[in-house]
């Protein structure tokens, strides 16, 4: 064993086994790291001893808490940012499912009245967004064209979560579908 590193583990075991009197802070030898607080601690000769050593710990708290009110908006804004994005994402593909699930329903011929199942259809599909505001456009096949066209959309200023903090947006989600109808 190197004489200095005996020595420094006898400082060691001379410091930690003072008696401590209550107020009086524990010493541990300069650069090392206290095992209860984490934080490097002074020697006795340090500058930083007492109040005003705790005036500079005081004060890094501070700025910790200056610097978290700085940051935090900056966070909130991506968080509720990714937020949106999921749950505009999430009502497009309701539409375009409700779209294919309606068009699916319109293009059998067995059924007596396809336009009015299809609609119902599509509420279903919409139903467990909780969104009313949506519009339907149908187009209905004919002999000359025989594909049934189902569109359905909803005003982004209806979907949006944070009521226009992203902007005011004037343009409409949708989805569409397109389906040969049976027996034409």
């Amino acid at each position: 064993m190197k004489l200095t590193n005996w020595i420094h583990r006898a400082a060691s075991a001379a410091v930690s086994s003072q008696a401590r009197e209550p107020g009086r802070e524990r010493l541990v030898p300069a650069g090392r790291v206290d095992a209860k607080s984490s934080l490097r601690t002074p020697s006795a000769g340090s500058p930083l001893s007492g109040p005003v050593r705790a005036f500079c710990e005081w004060r890094a708290r501070g700025a910790a808490v200056v610097e978290f009110a700085v940051v935090l908006p900056l966070l909130l804004t991506i968080l509720f940012a990714i937020i949106e994005y999921g749950w505009v994402f999430m009502v497009r593909q309701t539409l375009q499912t409700s779209a294919r699930e309606g068009c699916r329903i319109a293009i059998l011929q067995t059924s007596e009245e396809p336009y009015t199942a299809a609609l119902n259809r599509i509420s279903e599909v919409m139903k467990p967004t909780g969104l009313t505001s949506y519009t339907v456009t149908m187009t209905h096949a004919s002999v000359a064209d025989p594909v049934e066209t189902i569109e359905v959309a909803i005003p982004y200023n209806d979907v949006s979560l944070m009521g226009g903090f992203f902007g005011i947006h004037a343009y409409d989600l949708g989805g569409a579908c397109s389906m040969r109808k049976e027996g034409m």
